[in-house]
């Protein structure tokens, strides 16, 4: 293994990282570093590869915009409520590192919903699926990322195309 495919691998497994905690932007982060090894790997098939591969995560990307968005639509929630949520991860990713992203996400969309429900088992309910759709979004994107980067290694590993 050469040393671009070494950097190429890690900066694959950031961008998986990335997408399970969405502090960087995962499926970019590997279409960027498959690109750098086609470039690198001068091969023909080294582009196939890298067109799968965004094809792949521009499914997944796009997947998890419309399943999330149009759960979380179909539940009602507002995207006031969502954006409440996400700056509160924000700011729980700081004061508790990584897990705070969730706690707080969690947190800020249930009582965005309780201040616009006013009920609070309602409240809950909404901010459950919304929570549901976003993990649901998550899962798909990250599937389709994990064989965006299973083709990579098959090509750079296995076949020895950028080798």
């Amino acid at each position: 293994m050469d040393l671009v495919n070494l950097f190429v691998g890690l900066a694959i497994l950031v961008g998986l990282a990335g997408i399970v905690l969405p502090v960087l932007p995962g499926s970019l982060i590997i279409g960027l570093a498959v690109l750098v090894w086609a470039i690198d790997a001068e091969a023909g098939a080294a582009w196939g590869v890298l067109a799968v591969v965004v094809l792949l995560l521009v499914a997944g990307w796009s997947a998890t915009y419309v399943l999330t968005g149009r759960r979380v639509q179909n539940a009602g929630v507002p995207r006031s409520s969502i954006i409440a949520g996400g700056l509160a991860g924000i700011l729980g990713f700081f004061v508790i590192p990584v897990v705070g992203l969730f706690l707080f996400f969690a947190g800020g969309l249930y009582l965005a919903e309780r201040r616009r429900l006013g009920d609070p088992l309602a409240a809950r309910r909404t901010a459950v699926l919304a929570l549901k759709a976003t993990a649901l979004g998550m899962v798909v994107e990250l599937g389709l990322a994990l064989v965006a980067a299973a083709t990579w290694a098959i090509a750079a590993l296995g076949v020895g195309v950028g080798g």
